[in-house]
């Protein structure tokens, strides 16, 4: 598998679907927004725990995606760094080609080190067990 994120494209960003966040995700957002964790979780926060995800906004996926990219890219949830290295996508090469047919850095760049990128997805999983709960520990092997 390879992967190298572009410069300027945010397609990832703009897929529909949710932006899940972590209790980590809330701290360190809040902190680079200078806003306590409750007013973040105001302004842009719904859902329940453990599955909090960002509010969506008409014609927009995420309230931190502009134009020119992510307005919080240096704290970003670890959903958004995650990819592409969620569990589905390295447990199934149809879902690793559909990404790739939005992401311009699909099968670019160095081959990735699996390692690292089973333990991006292993963090992924354990950050959102109820989005995997049905998916064993053990698929996480890409086989392309």
């Amino acid at each position: 598998m390879r992967f190298q994120c572009q410069s300027g494209c945010i397609r990832c960003c703009e897929q529909k679907g949710f932006v899940y966040v972590t209790r980590d995700d809330i701290a360190r957002l809040a902190e680079h927004l200078g806003i306590t964790r409750a007013e973040f979780r105001r302004r842009y926060l719904c859902g329940a725990a453990p599955l909090l995800r960002f509010r969506k906004q008409r014609h927009k996926q995420c309230p931190f995606l502009l134009a020119d990219g992510c307005s919080v890219h240096a704290v970003k949830p670890l959903q958004c760094s995650g990819f592409p290295y969620w569990p589905e996508l390295l447990a199934d090469a149809a879902q690793r080609r559909e990404a790739a047919n939005y992401c311009p850095g699909m099968n670019q760049g160095p081959l990735v080190n699996l390692t690292l990128a089973r333990e991006v997805a292993s963090l992924v999983q354990q950050a959102f067990p109820d989005l995997y709960e049905e998916q064993p520990q053990d698929v996480l092997i890409p086989t392309t």
